[in-house]
């Protein structure tokens, strides 16, 4: 074969069966996408979760991760915090004209790698390759289907219940941006960008979360604005407690970025009942020590979200606005 993504490879005729044969299926095949119909017939799912996503990152590849293992963490990871278990995906990729075969096939080792951690399939897909110039090599769009085995909802947040963080904030931001601008630092910043289905699956078999958000776009400030939002409660946040590596700490005073509003990849905010919430730390610290309690949820400031200094003082954390950093993700 070619060493880059051709034309012909998108037409629909020989080098596009080569292509989809000999190279996607190569990695990504199973009983059901090997019937290679128009259409998938999926088994029958009680209480079925949906969702897509699609994904621009550049750099495509960056420390910790790819726009591969990115997608289906990213697609998997909104099912997750659903309460869903991820179980069958579609995949589509827009390629451009002369992007390398070889960056092609590390892309679908990370998303096959990606998937046994999940225990998920690709079910159904689609690859378009188009003209030099028409894409910036290479954007995949991903849906998702889950079996619901848990109701959790940001519906279920009630004053009195404790929030946590699962990790530390905005690596995956940092890192991409790090990585984007040349940026050399003394510490190396590795994006947190991971599948969070055997986190949740631990807490789930334990616990009964009230809600969960990953904070993407946006960051651990979108999540908690949301939530705000949408109960009409308050998030009292213990500043000190939300956690921020040295490095990340140190873009964010250079560029003058909030690590709050930063994207994360592999990090969630988790609402519990009081009573659960030292439990919920003990099986989240399993997966990342610097996981924590970060605060409560109160009637104090309604609709607000309020982060509380070591020194005694308080301020408001704003949902993030305007153009903070683009194609994270």
């Amino acid at each position: 074969m070619q060493k880059t993504i051709t034309l012909a490879m998108g037409n629909g005729g020989t080098e596009s069966s080569e292509l989809i044969q000999k190279v996607i299926y190569r990695h990504l095949g199973n009983d059901i996408l090997a019937k290679a119909e128009d259409a998938t017939p999926l088994p029958t799912l009680t209480n079925p979760c949906f969702t897509t996503d699609s994904f621009t990152i550049t750099p495509f590849f960056f420390n910790g991760g790819d726009i591969g293992k990115l997608s289906v963490a990213g697609v998997c990871n909104d099912l997750a915090m659903m309460g869903a278990k991820p179980k069958f995906l579609s995949l589509s990729f827009i390629i451009e004209e002369g992007f390398g075969l070889r960056e092609f096939e590390k892309i679908l080792r990370s998303i096959k790698k990606e998937l046994a951690i999940n225990g998920a399939k690709v079910v159904t897909g689609d690859t378009k390759v188009v003209p030099r110039g028409s894409c910036d090599g290479i954007y995949i769009n991903m849906s998702g289907i889950g079996k619901r085995v848990a109701n959790v909802t940001q519906s279920n947040i009630e004053e009195g219940d404790v929030v946590l963080l699962s990790g530390d904030m905005a690596r995956h931001g940092a890192s991409v941006f790090a990585a984007r601008e040349g940026i050399e630092l003394a510490n190396e910043i590795e994006s947190d960008c991971k599948s969070l289905w055997p986190v949740v699956d631990g807490l789930l078999q334990e616990l009964t979360p009230k809600a969960m958000r990953d904070a993407t776009r946006g960051g651990v400030a979108a999540v908690l604005n949301e939530w705000a939002a949408a109960t009409g409660l308050c998030m009292e946040i213990e500043e000190e407690a939300c956690a921020v590596d040295e490095s990340v700490q140190g873009i964010c005073e250079i560029l003058g970025f909030e690590p709050f509003a930063l994207a994360n990849e592999g990090t969630f905010v988790l609402a519990v009942r009081s009573e659960e919430a030292k439990r919920a730390l003990e099986i989240l610290q399993r997966h990342n020590p610097k996981a924590a309690i970060i605060g409560r949820v109160s009637r104090s400031y309604p609709g607000r979200v309020v982060l509380k200094s070591p020194w005694g003082t308080k301020r408001f954390l704003d949902m993030p606005s305007g153009e903070i950093l683009p194609r994270i993700c």
